[in-house]
């Protein structure tokens, strides 16, 4: 099979031959009909100091299963995390951190979907949001963000704001359904709101915390850093929460497969359009990392071997 590695931080990715891996103890094969990038991965290639297997969200048809693996059959069509080689033709899923994928959905759509929509759904619960508050979201082009977007407006936000880089994202974002858009290097971002949730981190941190009203709550979901000051916590009575839906997924598989079975009714119903920037193949993984890294993208970016 071919799969995508590299040498040295930074790259450059190129393809290899490798042999098809086989599942171990409640593992699936899956032959790959999507992989879905990701941020922190593309920061891994380019900053870890030792090359790191280049995983992540894939989806595509069960091949086979390993030893005790029982959830799913030769021929399902799931999506999972895979956590060493994704980028390739087969890649290997604990089926725990696989899920089904709808007859009538494609697998690019599921790559689009499930794993940015549920980081998108369990921020939003992190934060406590509530029917008729406003939600502003950071990195609202981006794979998780759009989704942010929507789904806030699904379940009633009173007013959604994309907090974004540039015109071409404000434009994109307001066709999603945001009331309005600002830009990261404006003065200020507008009347405050009750909900940030933040997937820049770093020097963001600063102005998202600014724009939650009194009592307003902060989810960070980023592994960009950052620091915040406990003074600009007490003087609002803000509150800052990370998350991280990994631990959802081991932790609290019922809330997880709850928010799994949300996500689909809300793309069937048409609430949720999750949109992807582009289709590389393979051998186009360079200049699939690079929209990433350039924050270019529009919606997610999927590899389809």
């Amino acid at each position: 099979m071919r799969r995508v590695r590299y040498e040295s931080a930074g790259g450059p990715l190129f393809l290899e031959e490798a042999p098809v891996p086989e599942p171990g103890p409640g593992e699936l094969l899956v032959r790959c009909a999507a992989v879905g990038l990701t941020l922190p991965m593309v920061r891994k290639v380019a900053e870890a100091a030792e090359p790191v297997p280049l995983g992540g969200e894939v989806a595509g048809e069960v091949v086979a299963a390993g030893p005790g693996a029982s959830r799913f059959r030769t021929g399902d069509r799931v999506t999972g995390l895979c956590f060493g080689h994704g980028y390739a033709d087969f890649a290997v899923v604990h089926e725990a951190m696989a899920s089904p994928v709808p007859d009538d959905a494609g697998f690019v759509a599921a790559i689009a979907l499930v794993r940015s929509g549920l980081v998108a759904y369990g921020a939003l619960e992190a934060a406590r949001f509530a029917p008729g508050e406003s939600v502003l979201v950071t990195a609202a082009a981006s794979g998780v963000g759009h989704l942010a977007v929507q789904l806030a407006r699904a379940r009633g936000a009173g007013r959604v704001v994309g907090a974004v880089s540039g015109a071409a994202k404000a434009d994109f974002v307001r066709s999603l359904g945001a009331d309005d858009c600002v830009r990261y290097d404006d003065d200020g971002w507008g009347e405050p709101v009750d909900c940030v949730l933040d997937a820049v981190g770093g020097e963001l941190l600063t102005p998202a915390l600014a724009a939650l009203a009194p009592h307003g709550r902060l989810v960070a979901y980023s592994s960009g850093g950052g620091t915040i000051q406990a003074y600009d916590l007490l003087v609002g009575a803000k509150s800052v929460t990370g998350f991280q839906m990994a631990l959802i997924a081991r932790e609290r598989p019922e809330l997880y497969e709850r928010w799994l079975r949300e996500l689909w009714r809300l793309y069937a119903e048409g609430a949720l359009r999750p949109a992807v920037h582009g289709e590389f193949a393979l051998e186009e993984v360079e200049a699939a990392h690079r929209v990433i890294t350039t924050r270019a993208n529009l919606g997610k970016v999927v590899l389809c071997p």
